[in-house]
């Protein structure tokens, strides 16, 4: 393909692997009250996000702006899941508690990127490419109306997040132009902006101030 750097516009589609987590901002010393485990005072020590890996499908839209700068939309479908662990002790610290909660999401995403590119050598190029972008969380909307049950029950309530976020993301790969097709590899992080945290009445929710998304993606790409 020796005059794919020439071509105003092309497609092609994508498939990755993601590892997701979040960026948490734990409430100092927060309590969960008496009337929910034992009769004891447990103040949450730590809470730690757990990543998990998942996968995505998607197109690429690619548009030549110079000989080597692209701008590339590539939507996609992606599928992921977090988790929360909270570490539990009493002030005595004689006693010690683990709750796990696993929030799963399927996002939409909708990345708007400027690609680099370096001088072809042959059949190989490598480039850097960086920008933003929105994602929906459709399992976040579908949530959305169940409320926390309040009292001892709410231990098996789940951390609630807010469906829509705005990421910035960067990364770099490396472009094979083979015979019928330009197959790609590409590493990038998508760091989300917003607080995603749900307000809601739960010893889950409360110990947190600010939760915010992270992922990491291994994508492979065809393009014609």
């Amino acid at each position: 393909m020796p005059r794919f750097y020439k071509q105003k516009i092309h497609f092609g589609f994508t498939v990755a692997g993601n590892q997701t987590d979040f960026r948490l901002n734990p409430v100092p010393n927060s309590l969960f009250p008496d009337t929910v485990i034992d009769n004891s005072r447990y103040r949450v020590q730590t809470i730690y996000s757990v990543p998990k890996k998942g996968f995505a499908i998607g197109l690429v839209a690619d548009a030549r702006l110079a000989e080597y700068v692209r701008l590339r939309f590539t939507p996609n479908i992606s599928f992921g899941t977090r988790k929360i662990e909270y570490n539990l002790a009493t002030s005595d610290l004689d006693s010690f508690k683990i709750f796990q909660k696993t929030v799963e999401s399927v996002f939409l995403v909708f990345p708007m990127e400027m690609k680099i590119q370096s001088k072809r050598l042959g059949n190989f190029s490598a480039y850097v490419i960086g920008g933003g972008g929105y994602s929906l969380d459709l399992s976040a909307r579908k949530k959305a109306g169940t409320a926390s049950t309040g009292g001892p029950n709410q231990l098996d309530d789940n951390v609630k997040l807010t469906r829509d976020d705005f990421f910035y993301s960067a990364g770099a790969g490396t472009d094979f132009y083979l015979q019928y097709f330009k197959l790609g590899f590409e590493l990038k992080l998508l760091i989300g902006t917003k607080n995603l945290l749900k307000p809601e009445n739960s010893v889950f929710t409360n110990s947190i101030d600010k939760i915010r998304s992270r992922m990491v993606v291994f994508s492979i790409t065809f393009e014609g």
